[in-house]
């Protein structure tokens, strides 16, 4: 499998800091899995963007973290040439950041298969994704989850603040904006950056990838 060098480097930071690091169960946090966006309040599942958001899957294209449809039979992207986040938690390998922290990454394509990191770009607050070299001088983690059930949501700073946010520049097959994904770090609704676009609160939600290699 290839990966990028930054995430080599990732693997062997993170048999260095495993004894290090607050977790009750590391080799758990190398399980894959995809991402389903959740809106917890289920009087707004049924109705507006809700129901378009509701148990629909994180997807990576053009170096951003989207959400897309999901098709209810494979519960993959409903749209046959979207790439899912299928990815896993490995500590980032920084020397400077202290104490060290854990990262996340995913394929960001099928064939050849490539590893990247996910990172919260510090000015725009998008999720994104790219190498160690594009990634380190955002931020990239201390990623986790709520608890050790298989449905736990997906935490950063141990905070759940996810924002969808609707892209009106970026549009699918039917002209309709697309949603992409924020990281609400103020935890003020993305106050100064919403630009007028609609956003809605949500959860991410990890959902193991099936018959995967341990």
């Amino acid at each position: 499998v290839g990966v990028v060098t930054g995430v080599a480097q990732g693997v062997s930071h993170q048999q260095k800091e495993n004894e290090k690091a607050a977790n009750a169960n590391p080799e758990s946090r190398t399980t894959k899995f995809y991402i389903d966006v959740i809106i917890e309040d289920e009087g707004s599942r049924s109705r507006g963007r809700g129901e378009i958001l509701h148990d629909s899957i994180v997807v990576v294209r053009d170096n951003k973290l989207w959400i897309e449809p999901k098709n209810r039979v494979t519960g993959l992207p409903k749209r046959g040439d979207s790439h899912p986040f299928t990815g896993f938690y490995l500590m980032y390998p920084d020397e400077d950041r202290s104490p060290a922290e854990r990262g996340l990454v995913t394929t960001i394509q099928k064939d050849p298969p490539m590893l990247n990191w996910i990172y919260v770009d510090n000015d725009t607050f998008e999720l994104k994704y790219s190498n160690r070299t594009g990634s380190i001088a955002h931020k990239v983690g201390p990623w986790d989850w709520t608890d050790e059930f298989v449905d736990s949501s997906i935490t950063l700073d141990d905070f759940e603040g996810f924002l969808a946010v609707e892209e009106d520049m970026y549009r699918n097959e039917q002209g309709h904006p697309r949603w992409a994904l924020y990281y609400d770090w103020n935890d003020d609704g993305l106050k100064g950056r919403k630009r007028g676009r609609r956003t809605m609160e949500i959860s991410l939600k990890r959902r193991l990838v099936e018959n995967q290699e341990r």
